[in-house]
C-alpha cells in the first residue's frame, strides 16, 4: 500500500475519492501541462484516471501516487514508477503554480528519494524534464541529477531524462 510520506512542510498522502476535483484541476491547468510537457486533456479523461488510480493502482500496487498536501491545501501530485524509457523508476511531480518558487519542488524530490531509497530499495531514479523547463532543469542540477540523454518527441520537443543516486538526498 502507498504510505502517507511526511517532509517539513508537506504531506504526501495517497489519494481518496474527495481529492479528484482537485487532482483534475491541476492537470487541467493550462501552466503546468505546459512544463510537464504534455497537452491538456479533457476533463472527462482525468476523472476516468482519477477513479483507476482508487480502483486499479493503488488496489494492485502498480506505483506509488500521492496528493501533496501544506497543511490542509492542496499543493500538487507526485508518483515513483517504473518508467519505460530505461530500466528503472521514474520520479514524477506536479506542483500548483501558486506554490512555484517557495521550494516546495525540491522537498517533494527529497521527500520521493527518501522513500525510493528506503521503502522501495531503489539505488537510483530518473527524471524527465522538459529541456525548456529551466526551474526544473535548475532544481534537478542543485539535487545532484546527472543528465543520461535528450528524449526527442514526434513534434520535436526535447525533454532532459535524468539520473540521480538515492544514497543521500539531503
Amino acid at each position: 500500500m502507498t504510505p502517507v510520506l511526511h517532509t517539513e512542510r508537506l504531506t504526501f498522502r495517497p489519494y481518496r475519492p474527495e481529492d479528484e476535483d482537485h487532482f483534475v484541476a491541476l492537470l487541467r491547468d493550462e501552466e503546468v501541462c505546459r512544463w510537464m510537457g504534455q497537452d491538456r486533456v479533457p476533463e472527462a479523461d482525468l476523472r476516468t484516471l482519477f477513479r483507476a488510480i482508487l480502483t486499479d493502482v493503488y488496489p494492485r500496487r502498480r506505483f506509488d501516487v500521492w496528493g501533496l498536501w501544506r497543511e490542509d491545501a492542496y499543493v500538487g501530485h507526485a508518483e515513483v514508477k517504473k518508467t519505460g524509457n530505461v530500466d528503472g523508476h521514474e520520479l514524477i511531480t506536479a506542483l500548483a503554480p501558486a506554490y512555484w518558487g517557495q521550494g516546495l519542488g525540491t522537498e517533494v524530490v527529497r521527500g520521493l528519494l527518501r522513500h525510493a531509497a528506503d521503502d522501495l530499495g531503489l539505488k537510483e531514479a530518473y527524471g524527465m524534464v522538459g529541456a525548456d523547463n529551466a526551474a526544473s532543469l535548475a532544481m534537478a542540477r542543485r539535487l545532484g541529477f546527472r543528465h543520461v540523454r535528450d528524449v526527442v518527441g514526434d513534434d520535436g520537443t526535447v525533454t532532459k531524462m535524468v539520473v540521480i543516486s538515492t544514497a543521500d538526498p539531503d
